[in-house]
């Protein structure tokens, strides 16, 4: 499939004249990456994940679009009573389909910022058996290999040997950014640098992409 990366944690993959995007949030080029998409995945509430304005203009302009999101985020949506029809709640640890791929979720819990900030809910997804998309955590899918992983390079939430610890334990062959619109080009290098080297020793290629930079995966 076609990967291409938006500005912070959005990615649009592109099959068979079939189009998902996950995390299309406020951070991103919403309107961009949902133009002609089949479903969305959302994998959680905060605003640099789900632009929800442009979602649910992308629903109304488009009767084909599905949503898939946490239950907390899935009824924001059916609010909207026109599009709440096409907007389904997910729950960690299930299979469905959506546009033609196969989708697989993980988690539950956004990693914790500080204990005075409320836990959100959090679905990582796995799609195709292949791209990993862990949203604001650093969990790990059982049970499978998982073939590109999509790495939350930095976050209020991280520090950067959990990033790497992170790539260790998934241990994916590629490695792509995601989570990344907090950092400066000094910033990156530090982060890339440790991810690049201490990954490389356990089977996996970490890239950068650019936003609107696409890959095969």
């Amino acid at each position: 499939m076609k990967l291409t990366k938006y500005t912070h944690a959005c990615v649009r993959l592109e099959k068979e004249g079939r189009v998902l995007v996950i995390d299309p949030g406020t951070f991103s080029e919403s309107e961009e990456a949902l133009r002609g998409a089949h479903a969305v995945l959302v994998t959680h509430e905060h605003n640099d994940h789900i632009d929800r304005p442009a979602v649910t203009a992308a629903l109304r302009g488009n009767t084909m679009l599905e949503v898939h999101a946490p239950a907390g985020v899935a009824a924001a949506l059916k609010e909207n009573a026109d599009v709440a029809g096409r907007v389904h709640a997910v729950e960690p640890n299930s299979v469905f389909e959506a546009a033609g791929f196969n989708i697989r979720t993980y988690g539950g819990q956004h990693a914790v910022i500080h204990a005075q900030i409320p836990v959100v809910a959090n679905i990582g997804y796995l799609v195709d058996d292949n791209v990993f998309h862990p949203g604001d955590s650093f969990v790990v899918p059982d049970g499978i290999n998982v073939q590109t992983l999509l790495v939350p390079i930095h976050a209020p939430w991280s520090k950067v040997g959990e990033v790497v610890d992170f790539v260790i334990a998934v241990r994916a062959p590629k490695a792509f950014p995601v989570h990344d619109g907090l950092l400066n080009e000094l910033g990156r290098g530090i982060v890339e640098g440790h991810v690049t080297r201490i990954g490389a020793r356990y089977g996996t290629t970490y890239a950068r992409l650019a936003p609107h930079e696409s890959v095969e995966v």
